[in-house]
């Protein structure tokens, strides 16, 4: 497992960002009623991962390393971005890799974890906007990825990751669409219109970066496989 964080620290020293934008969907951007809609809806999902977690973790301990690493892929990845329309950005999100190794429900928490650190820290998205932002990219994008992996692993397991982590990054852009288009509808059109919009811009700079996500996690989840058997044996088994 050493091996795995020399690896990791590696990823940090290239990729991680100097400049602190705004990202996700931005503090106080969202009326305060679904702020509070929002951070309701997180709550049972939170709840189920928190109880995943503690299930996987007692029953082999050096599952935690892992699950460690997980966040730290997750908070790293989700931390690159690109400007896209005032209030949010486009940006990996990192939630496919987990929700493959530990399930889609424990990355409910991972995700809220990781946006709160980047809040606090970063000053990318906020905590008004956090349940709003932990449903679209640390609940949705991880079952809809976590699905399409378990559908697909049995004919072509690269095929099967790239595609989870690819269209788990393009999921949590439709829903940041949907929440954005709900709170601001068009005046000619209303929500379909604007929801139409914000679709039409995150495309244009989310698309890419969803197909380097999905080629950047068939990377490491290979490298992990290849020095983590045990652990990964022992997740597919806990499944």
């Amino acid at each position: 497992m050493k091996r795995i964080f020399f690896y990791y620290l590696f990823i940090i020293l290239i990729f991680f960002p100097v400049n602190a934008y705004a990202m996700h969907i931005s503090e106080g951007f969202l009326p305060v009623k679904y702020c509070v809609f929002y951070f309701l809806l997180c709550m049972p999902f939170i709840y189920k991962g928190i109880k995943d977690i503690r299930i996987k973790t007692n029953k082999n301990k050096d599952l935690k390393m892992l699950l460690g690493l997980v966040t730290a892929f997750c908070f790293v990845l989700s931390a690159l971005k690109l400007p896209s329309i005032t209030g949010s950005s486009s940006h990996p999100t990192g939630v496919g890799f987990g929700a493959i190794l530990f399930g889609p429900f424990v990355m409910s928490v991972i995700g809220m974890i990781v946006l709160i650190f980047q809040a606090i820290f970063l000053a990318h998205g906020g905590i008004t906007t956090l349940g709003a932002n932990t449903f679209s990219m640390g609940i949705v994008g991880p079952i809809v990825a976590y699905m399409i992996y378990e559908l697909l692993k049995n004919r072509n397991k690269k095929t099967a990751i790239f595609l989870a982590a690819m269209i788990g990054n393009l999921t949590t852009y439709m829903i940041t669409s949907v929440q954005l288009a709900i709170a601001f509808p068009s005046k000619d059109g209303g929500v379909i219109v604007s929801f139409l919009k914000f679709m039409g811009i995150f495309a244009i700079t989310q698309i890419p970066l969803a197909a380097i996500e999905g080629v950047v996690t068939v990377i490491i989840f290979d490298f992990i496989r290849k020095h983590a058997v045990n652990e990964i044996t022992e997740l597919e088994n806990i499944k």
